[in-house]
C-alpha cells in the first residue's frame, strides 16, 4: 500500500484525491491530512480514513478539533509548522500538495527536501520558487509529479523523450466563463459570474484566475520550471471543449496531444500511481461523440494579465513571485467585492511596475518579496476603493 499525506484535504483537489483513495482502499493508506479551517469536513475525513496525524492552519480551529477528538489516537497539529510536519512524516511516500496559493510553498519544499515524491496541484510553488525547487530536484531523488491537468498531459505526452527534442510546449485553455464577453461588459462582472466555470469544478480563487486567464499565465511559469524549458518555448491556445489537455510539438514537426474527459481525478490518479497507470474512476472519452475540436489564439486585450504573466515568465527571478502575490491579494479583494473585476489587472500591473527584479534569490528573500508585495497591493487596493466611492 502506498502511504500518502494530503495537504489541503478539504479543498477540491483534496476531496477528489480522497474519492480515488475510497475507490482503492487496498492500494492507499492516508497517513496525514491538513486543512486551513474547515474542521467539520476534516473531522468527517478523519473518521473515514483514520490518519495518524492531522494539521489545521487556523490555531483556534485546531484547538477546537483537538477537543472534539479527545480520546482518539490521533495527533492534531496547528499552524504552518504543523502542516510542514505532516509533509515530512517519515512513513509517507507521496505528498499530494493541494493547498491553494503561496501557503503551499514551504510544505512542498519541506517534502521534497525530505525525499518525498510530491504530486503538485499548487501552481504557486513553482511560480514563486521555481529555481529553489529545481535545485532540490537536482540534489534529491524526489519526483515532482504534476497534477494540473495541462502539466500532467505534457508529462504523459513527453514520455521519455529528451527535452532538446521539444520545439514547443502547448498549453490549452478553456477561455473561462468570459471567452465571448466584451471588455466593456467585463466592467460589471460579479464574483458569482466569475466563479461559474463552464467546464471545470474548482475553488473560488482558481475559478477567478481562470476567468482572467491568470491561471494559464501561472501555468506557463510552472511549465518553465517543471520541464526545464525556456518561457519562449511555451505557447497557449484557447480550446473551449477542454478535451485536449495539452500538446507537445517536437523538433521534427510532429505533435503529440493528450485527451481525456474533464475530470481532475485523472491527473491526480496518474500522479498517485506513478510510474504505472491503473484503471480509472473518472470515466472515458467517446471520440465519436465529440463532433469537433476548436482552437484559437488568446486575446491579450481581453485578458491583459496573461500578457503580464508571459513577461514575468521571460523576466524570471523574483518577478513571477510579484505577479503571484499581487494577483492573490487582488482576487481575494474581488471575491469580497472590494474591487471590480478589471481592477485585478490594475493591481497586478502596479506591482510589476514598481518592482526591481532580482535574478538569484534565497528562500528568505522570496518570502520577504512576497510579503512586501502583498502589503503594497493592499495599500493600492485601498486607494482604488477610496476613488470608487
Amino acid at each position: 500500500m502506498k502511504k500518502i499525506a494530503l495537504l489541503g484535504s478539504t479543498g477540491s483537489i483534496g476531496q477528489s484525491t480522497l474519492e480515488i483513495v475510497s475507490a482503492n482502499l487496498d492500494q492507499y493508506e492516508v497517513v496525514g491530512l491538513t486543512a486551513a479551517s474547515k474542521i467539520d469536513l476534516l473531522e468527517e475525513q478523519i473518521k473515514k480514513f483514520h490518519p495518524k496525524s492531522v494539521a489545521v492552519l487556523d490555531v483556534a480551529k485546531a484547538k477546537e478539533l483537538r477537543s472534539r477528538l479527545q480520546g482518539e489516537s490521533i495527533e492534531v497539529l496547528e499552524g504552518p509548522l504543523g502542516i510542514e510536519h505532516i509533509a515530512t512524516l517519515s512513513e509517507v511516500e507521496t505528498v499530494v500538495s493541494g493547498i491553494v496559493g503561496a501557503a503551499g510553498l514551504l510544505p512542498a519544499l519541506a517534502a521534497l527536501k525530505a525525499g518525498k515524491d510530491v504530486a503538485l496541484a499548487n501552481k504557486e510553488v513553482l511560480v514563486m520558487g521555481g529555481a529553489l525547487v529545481r535545485s532540490i530536484l537536482n540534489e534529491k531523488k524526489s519526483h515532482l509529479l504534476p497534477v494540473d491537468s495541462e502539466h500532467a498531459a505534457l508529462f504523459q505526452a513527453l514520455g521519455n523523450r529528451p527535452i532538446n527534442e521539444v520545439r514547443k510546449l502547448i498549453l490549452t485553455a478553456s477561455g473561462g466563463p468570459f471567452l465571448k464577453t466584451s471588455v466593456s461588459e467585463l466592467e460589471t462582472v460579479t464574483p458569482k459570474q466569475a466563479i461559474a466555470h463552464p467546464k471545470w469544478k474548482m475553488g473560488p480563487k482558481i475559478s477567478v484566475d481562470s476567468a482572467t486567464m491568470m491561471n494559464k499565465g501561472l501555468e506557463v511559469i510552472e511549465a518553465r520550471w517543471l520541464f526545464d524549458v525556456g518561457a519562449e518555448n511555451i505557447e497557449i491556445v484557447i480550446h473551449p471543449e477542454s478535451l485536449v489537455h495539452s500538446m507537445v510539438e517536437f523538433v521534427d514537426g510532429s505533435i503529440l496531444a493528450q485527451l481525456g474527459v474533464t475530470d481532475m481525478k485523472i491527473p491526480i490518479q496518474a500522479a498517485l500511481t506513478y510510474p504505472e497507470l491503473k484503471e480509472g474512476c473518472a470515466g472515458y472519452l467517446d471520440l465519436t461523440q465529440i463532433g469537433a475540436l476548436h482552437f484559437q489564439k488568446p486575446d491579450f486585450n481581453q485578458f491583459p494579465v496573461l500578457k503580464y504573466a508571459f513577461e514575468a515568465a521571460l523576466a524570471g527571478g523574483t518577478t513571477p513571485c510579484v505577479l503571484n502575490a499581487a494577483n492573490e491579494v487582488a482576487v481575494a479583494a474581488f471575491l469580497k467585492e472590494e474591487i471590480r473585476f478589471l481592477d485585478i489587472v490594475k493591481v497586478v500591473g502596479n506591482a510589476l511596475e514598481n518592482h526591481s527584479n532580482k535574478q538569484e534569490y534565497t528562500l528568505e528573500e522570496i518570502l520577504h518579496c512576497d510579503e512586501e508585495v502583498r502589503i503594497q497591493s493592499k495599500e493600492f487596493i485601498n486607494n482604488i476603493s477610496l476613488v470608487s466611492r
